[in-house]
């Protein structure tokens, strides 16, 4: 299975990720480029995105890329740092990047970015890989 046949099985079925309506950019071996735009329902009361939106954008870029193999992985810790804020209309960018791939585990550094190349978060998870084929 290739990268992009695997976006397209996950996606099929995802629709948290639909909800937040990303634009996946760049699937490959290993890495997942997306984007999304924050909406009004999606601030917080301060007027700024919810953590839980970075939280949950980043872990659809996780799965997108520890996915990418065409082996069944699921996230087994997650952690996340934010950076700065973020605001309704503007233009997240999330970058997931696989840093180390064993035989039952995966290591992924995801970062996000608004439109001026500005780290809004830092988000960090391991998965496990299943052995199971994605179908």
């Amino acid at each position: 299975m290739t990268p992009e046949q695997a976006k397209e099985a996950l996606m099929k079925n995802d629709a948290f990720s639909k909800w937040l309506d990303i634009r996946i950019e760049k699937v490959d071996s290993g890495y997942c480029k997306l984007q999304y735009t924050i909406r009004p329902e999606m601030l917080n009361g301060f007027g700024s995105v919810h953590g839980g939106i970075l939280f949950s954008a980043s872990d659809s870029a996780l799965a997108f890329a520890c996915n990418s193999h065409g082996i069944l992985s699921v996230a087994m810790e997650v952690s996340i740092s934010y950076t700065r804020p973020a605001f309704e209309g503007q233009v997240l960018t999330v970058e997931a990047q696989e840093i180390n791939l064993g035989k039952t585990t995966g290591l992924y550094d995801i970062k996000t970015y608004n439109e001026e190349g500005k780290l809004i978060c830092v988000f960090k998870g391991t998965v496990y890989r299943t052995g199971k084929e994605i179908t």
